[in-house]
């Protein structure tokens, strides 16, 4: 049974009617209620309603066809049951008109009208484009009453579409799919627009404003694929009895309306490539109905997924709510871990590395090829990066004397800055300024010539801590990065200064000879002057430990020979106490000097005591026997003065003949007859 053309003419007049009702609507209440997406979607309902327009006509002229046929058939069985009538071949050729009108329309017509309606589509989406670029402002009124006829609109045109869609999977209704392509274009756009207007009530007009972009875009896009699906259409081998895609059947809104067919054409491919039908495979039936739920299912999945935020560690996240990182507008920020957000394009997340120490060069611009090198970065008479910027510095006549030969009190150096920084506070640093780094940039500039103009390259005693080239560099780097970072703070940069490094203060290389001479005489000069501070340091240590105690001591000392005549005797002697007990504490020479004197004292006093002791115990001695007394006394005296010589001791009457010498002292060598017994030898002789 062949299938007629007259229910697809019927559904093709439907979808007319309402694209058209639809687009009046839309513009209507579109311009009363000042909602640009209404007047975006009213034109694409127009595009629409030409679309079905063409294939109201399309079905119309095949009904005609169809119907002509039937009465072509009748003509001829009556032909063959009546022969005497004449002229039955010309009656017949009378219902082949509506054919060719059917012919002619799907040769020339259409894809004439489908360039017709690109032509228009592109026309309405640029003159869309311009509205929207500022030349009309929109206010809108009454968002919830258009978001309520959106979801209307949406719902009506999903229905149609899909009734439409169906039947086009009948070859006969193919054309079909044109038409409920457009409508489900026109439901999603509107189901979209009633989310915008939700959203808008309450004060968040960033959906609107994507769509008022983007509805004209794909106008635009939608014209272009028409034209270009025409002029290919010209050029594609026709074959008998197959279908014949127009123009107008969107290839693209065919992937969102059937998604199948994108697979059934990719399975056609195989089939006439290798000959094997993929399309009578149950896998491929399976696919083809479980396409579009899966579609569906992994687009909102990964829809959900960008509710989800990671941010690693040592990173530091801004979440935007409907563009606003403000804590009142739901904007916040969060810390390394998991955190979950609206959906995008609610909500937005931007992360930023707050761990990581970042560089800015201030004063000089490193050279690619040389970039970690560190040749020649010590010497003053060799260039040392690819370019260098000379500094003011104030001279040391500036804080001296002025100079009466009219030279500016000034110094050229070169000053090599790197400044080291993370970022502590995201927000800040994120929307406070343009371009943070480069503002953090011109306050180092800034802050870095400021400081020269106060400070001196020359080691002069009286500006010794504000010396660049002497001892004041580490100070001197301490204080820049203070006021680095009171800068920044007070530009609300939300950074942190962790390093500011003078790595190089030094003068030009044209001028370094004189510099270096000039320096040398300085430092000599400090050198020797230093030399003498440590001699005169050095023998006040030795004199009472340190040069504070001597200090004391020398003040302490000279209040007491002041006030030595007025003081009472009780103070008197609290201040010798407190004179004594510093000289112990010094430990110095001072007090060795005193300790010696009165050990000495101390000594004389015991000796001379002792002395005079003896001396009565000897007159005693004396008196008790005079004769032993002067005996013991000789034999002391000899055995005092005759330490180191031999003495013998002879004990023999005056009367004895035989002198008996007995040798006390210890013999230091070995005797020749030692161990020989002679006197044994002659008593045996005998």
């Amino acid at each position: 049974m062949a299938i007629s053309s007259k229910k697809a003419q019927n559904t093709a007049l439907w979808g007319f009617c309402l694209s058209l009702v639809f687009f009046v609507v839309s513009f209507l209440f579109g311009g009363l209620w000042g909602i640009g997406v209404l007047n975006c979607l009213a034109w694409l309902l127009l595009s629409g309603a030409m679309v079905w327009l063409l294939l109201l006509i399309q079905f119309f002229n095949r009904s005609a066809a169809e119907q002509e046929k039937l009465d072509k058939l009748r003509l001829s069985s009556a032909l063959q049951q009546d022969t005497i009538f004449t002229g039955g071949a010309g009656r017949a050729s009378i219902f082949e008109q509506a054919q060719r009108r059917l012919a002619f329309f799907e040769k020339w017509l259409l894809p004439s009208g489908g360039i017709v309606i690109a032509l228009v589509e592109i026309a309405l989406g640029l003159l869309l484009l311009q509205k929207f670029a500022g030349l009309i402002e929109w206010k809108v009124q009454n968002p919830l009453l258009g978001a309520i006829l959106m979801i209307l609109i949406a719902f009506v045109c999903f229905l149609v579409s899909r009734y439409a869609t169906g039947m086009s999977s009948e070859t006969a209704w193919r054309p079909l799919r044109a038409g409920g392509s457009y409508l489900l274009l026109t439901a999603f756009v509107a189901a979209l627009s009633a989310v915008a207007l939700v959203f808008a009530q309450y004060k968040y007009p960033i959906g609107l404003t994507i769509l008022e972009q983007a509805v004209p875009w794909a106008l635009i896009v939608l014209g272009v694929e028409i034209i270009l699906n025409t002029i290919m259409d010209v050029y594609r081998p026709r074959v008998a009895g197959q279908y014949c895609q127009a123009g107008i059947d969107s290839r693209l809104l065919g992937l969102i309306n059937e998604p199948g067919g994108l697979f059934y054409s990719v399975a056609n491919a195989i089939d006439y490539q290798f000959g094997f039908q993929v399309s009578q495979t149950w896998f491929y039936k399976l696919l083809g109905k479980a396409i579009l739920p899966l579609i569906l299912f992994a687009s909102a999945m990964l829809y959900l997924m960008t509710c989800v935020v990671i941010i690693g560690p040592g990173q530091m996240g801004v979440i935007e709510h409907f563009g606003s990182a403000d804590a009142d507008m739901g904007g916040r920020q969060i810390g390394p871990g998991l955190a979950i957000k609206w959906p995008w394009p609610f909500d937005k997340v931007y992360d930023y590395p707050t761990d990581l120490i970042q560089n800015i060069n201030i004063g000089f611009v490193e050279d690619d090829k040389k970039k970690g090198k560190l040749e020649n970065n010590l010497l003053w008479g060799k260039e040392h990066f690819k370019e260098e910027y000379d500094l003011l510095v104030a001279s040391a006549g500036a804080f001296i004397d002025k100079k009466q030969d009219g030279t500016v009190p000034v110094s050229l150096v070169r000053a090599n800055v790197p400044v080291m920084y993370r970022v502590k506070d995201v927000s800040a640093y994120l929307y406070n300024h343009t371009d943070s780094r480069k503002m953090l940039e011109t306050l180092c500039y800034r802050e870095l010539a400021r400081f020269g103009a106060s400070s001196t390259v020359e080691t002069d005693e009286k500006a010794i801590e504000k010396s660049l080239l002497g001892r004041g560099r580490m100070e001197a780097s301490r204080v820049l990065r203070q006021r680095i970072q009171k800068a920044a703070d007070d530009s609300e940069l939300g950074v942190e200064i962790v390093l500011c490094g003078l790595q190089g203060i030094h003068p030009p290389p044209k001028l370094a000879e004189d510099y270096e001479n000039v320096i040398a005489s300085i430092q000599t000069r400090q050198a020797t002057v230093l030399d003498a501070m440590a001699e005169r340091n050095k023998t006040l240590i030795e004199l009472a430990g340190s040069a504070e105690a001597v200090a004391s001591l020398y003040a302490l000392v000279s209040r007491y020979s002041r006030d030595k005549e007025s003081l009472t005797p009780e103070q008197d002697q609290a201040m010798r106490k407190e004179i004594t007990a510093m000289l112990e504490l010094s430990q110095g020479q001072v007090f060795q000097a005193i300790r010696q004197a009165e050990a000495d004292a101390f000594e004389k006093a015991i000796l001379a005591e002792a002395t005079g002791q003896r001396f009565q115990g000897q007159l005693k001695a004396y008196q008790a026997n005079p004769a032993l007394y002067k005996r013991i006394e000789r034999l002391k005296m000899l055995e005092e003065t005759l330490v180191n010589v031999r003495k013998y001791v002879v004990a023999a009457d005056s009367k004895d003949a035989q002198v008996y010498i007995v040798d006390l002292q210890e013999k230091l060598t070995s005797s020749l007859y030692e161990g020989l017994d002679i006197g044994a030898e002659l008593q045996n002789k005998k």
